[in-house]
């Protein structure tokens, strides 16, 4: 299984470096809640609720 984080740098409005952070920071607390051994796919979005990549367990 890989855990891939995709994020479009390009979408990001503003400090793409606060915004990646904050997109970091979320996933790594909902870690703790996803079943690891199957197959994900969910939407990242930015702090506007814009969809900016995508997290997938594959």
């Amino acid at each position: 299984m890989r855990l891939i984080l995709d994020v479009d740098l390009d979408a990001l409005d503003g400090d793409a470096a606060a915004e990646v952070g904050r997109i970091l920071r979320y996933w790594a607390g909902a870690a703790a809640q996803l079943p690891l051994d199957q197959a994900v796919s969910h939407d990242l979005m930015d702090s506007q609720y814009r969809a900016v990549g995508t997290f997938r367990i594959e």
